[in-house]
C-alpha cells in the first residue's frame, strides 16, 4: 500500500510542476506550488496566506498561489529538493533543515549566538546580512525571500528541573537531525536524540527521551505540554523559518512579477510578527493555566560557558567564519 502511495504522490507532484511552466501565450502567468510542514492554524500557514493573497492580487491573477499545508507534499528535507528542482515552486522549512544544503544555515543553531530576540531580527532585518543566506543557494537552485521568526528555544523536560549544565548529564534530548543541533546539545552536556517531529510527543511519553529544545508554541500546538512538567527558559538558540523558492522560476519571471515576490515575501515577514506574537502569548498562558506546565528560569552563564568551544570552532572553520563575523562582528570582541 506505501508503494502506491509514494507513486501516487510522485506522480502528483510531477503533474504540479508541469503546471506551473508559462505556456506560450500565457507569458508571465503562473501557477505557484507552496509547500510547508506546519498545520492550517499555525501562525506560518496564516503567514504564507497572506503571502498568497498580495502575491495574486498584486499581479491581478497572473500569479496564483496553491498551498500544500500538512508535508503534503513531503518532509522537510523532500520539499527542499522538490524546490531545487522545480517540481515545487517555494516552500517553508526550518533553517536546521537547509544546513545539509548549505553549511551557512547552521550558524542558527550555535547556541547563544544573539543576546535576544530583538538582536536576532536586527540582524536579520539588515539586508546585507540576509542576503549572503539568501543568495548562498543560487547556485543549487533555490534562493530566500524572507524569514519568520519562530522564537527563542529552550529546554523543556518531563520530570526533570535543570538548573545548570551539570544537570544535563545523561539527559536525552530530542533536537532536529542536524549535525549542529547534536552539537550543541553535547556541548550543553545533554545526549543528544535526533528525531522527527512528529515523534517528540510519544517519545517524551514513553520515556525515550527525557526533554526537547523548542520555542513555546510547541508546548501548545503539538501538545507536548501534557507530557511535559517543566520549562526552561535556557533561550540557547533562535532558529529562525526560511521561505525560499526555486531561482529558475524567479529569474524567468517579469521584473514586474518578481518585484510583486519580493514585496509580498517583506509583506508576510511582517504580518507574521504580529501572528507570531500573539501565538507565543497565548501559547504560554494555556501551557501554563491549563496544562500545568511550570516555568522556570535558569542562570545562563554556566551554558553561555559551555558553549564558548562551539564558538572557537566555528571562528576557524574557513566557511563559517565570515558569516560568524557578519553576524557577531565588533560584540564579539566586546565579550
Amino acid at each position: 500500500m506505501m508503494r502506491y502511495y509514494i507513486v501516487f504522490v510522485s506522480v502528483f507532484i510531477l503533474f504540479l510542476g508541469a503546471c506551473t511552466n508559462t505556456t506560450a501565450g500565457e507569458a508571465d502567468r503562473h501557477d505557484i506550488t507552496l509547500a510547508h510542514n506546519h498545520a492550517t492554524d499555525h501562525p506560518v500557514h496564516a503567514s504564507l496566506e497572506h503571502f498568497k493573497e498580495e502575491v495574486e492580487t498584486n499581479s491581478d491573477g497572473d500569479m496564483q498561489v496553491t498551498i500544500y499545508a500538512n508535508e503534503q507534499l513531503g518532509s522537510e528535507r523532500e520539499v527542499i529538493e522538490l524546490t531545487q528542482t522545480g517540481a515545487v515552486d517555494a516552500t517553508k522549512v526550518s533553517a536546521a533543515a537547509l544546513e545539509s544544503f548549505r553549511p551557512e544555515y547552521s550558524i542558527f543553531n550555535l547556541p547563544y549566538l544573539f543576546e535576544s530576540e530583538d538582536e536576532f531580527k536586527e540582524k536579520m532585518n539588515d539586508p546585507e546580512i540576509a542576503n549572503v543566506l539568501y543568495q548562498s543557494s543560487e547556485d543549487i537552485g533555490f534562493v530566500g525571500l524572507t524569514y519568520f521568526d519562530a522564537g527563542m528555544r529552550s529546554l523543556y523536560t518531563a520530570d526533570r528541573v535543570v538548573e545548570s549544565t551539570d544537570d544535563m548529564a545523561g539527559l536525552k534530548v530530542r533536537v532536529q537531525p542536524s549535525a549542529a543541533s547534536v552539537n550543541m546539545i553535547e556541548a550543553l552536556g545533554g545526549t543528544a536524540t535526533p528525531m522527527g517531529y512528529g515523534e517528540v510527543y510519544t517519545a517524551l511519553q514513553s520515556g525515550i527521551i527525557d526533554a526537547a529544545e523548542n520555542n513555546l508554541t510547541s508546548l501548545v500546538s503539538s501538545r507536548h505540554g501534557e507530557v511535559a512538567d517543566y520549562w526552561i527558559y535556557t533561550e540557547h538558540t533562535v532558529v529562525p523559518d526560511m521561505f525560499i523558492m526555486n531561482k529558475a522560476l524567479l529569474d524567468e519571471m517579469s521584473d514586474e512579477h518578481r518585484e510583486i515576490i519580493y514585496d509580498a515575501s517583506d509583506s508576510a515577514n511582517e504580518f507574521h510578527e504580529v501572528v507570531w506574537a500573539e501565538a507565543t502569548r497565548e501559547a504560554e498562558d494555556i501551557a501554563q493555566n491549563e496544562m500545568g506546565v511550570e516555568f522556570r528560569e535558569v542562570d545562563k552563564s554556566s551554558f553561555i560557558e559551555a558553549s564558548q568551544p562551539l564558538h572557537e570552532e566555528m571562528k576557524q572553520d574557513e566557511t563559517m567564519a565570515p558569516i560568524y563575523e557578519m553576524f557577531r562582528g565588533e560584540d564579539d570582541e566586546a565579550n
